[in-house]
């Protein structure tokens, strides 16, 4: 299976950690928002989608940009959504940033604010909608160090790898 993995997350879960040790324990290249963004001809949505069903030709692992809903119909598609309690979080914007916490706290009330809007703005749906998604990683819960093991379990088991 040319497996392709979509991960859309709140800010700072410690999503990008875990797709980094999906990436190295798959062998799969890892797409964000910069990657996608350099690889547009346009500025558009279209543009953008356009680009994420090519680089989704290939098995890859895709965060954010509406991957999800893009690659809906493909059945070769394992959506993921990372999610963490707010104050761990906050904590993990400190650290990572270097910031006092109010700052972090509204950095991240600004981020899934626009992260929110930008989804509804081009799926109409509610961002981290359970429904959207195969799998939901809650990182306060189950850690982050623990998570791409946990999904490499799930794939080992249904045979994805």
């Amino acid at each position: 299976m040319k497996l392709v993995i979509t991960m859309s997350r709140r800010y700072g879960t410690g999503a990008s950690l875990i797709a980094k040790e999906l990436s190295e324990k798959l062998d799969l290249p890892v797409y964000d928002k910069a990657y996608i963004e350099h690889e547009m001809e346009g500025q558009t949505f279209a543009d953008e989608a356009e680009v994420i069903k090519e680089l989704a030709e290939q098995p890859c692992i895709i965060l954010g940009r509406c991957a999800s809903e893009i690659l809906k119909d493909r059945a070769n598609v394992f959506n993921i959504y990372v999610s963490a309690a707010k104050e761990d979080r906050i904590q993990r914007i400190i650290k990572k940033e270097s910031l006092p916490y109010e700052e972090a706290k509204t950095m991240l009330e600004k981020n899934d604010r626009a992260r929110s809007d930008y989804y509804y703005e081009h799926t109409g749906k509610v961002w981290g909608d359970v429904n959207n998604y195969n799998m939901i990683l809650d990182t306060t819960t189950l850690g982050i160090e623990n998570c791409a093991g946990i999904v490499m379990k799930y794939f080992e088991r249904m045979e994805y790898v």
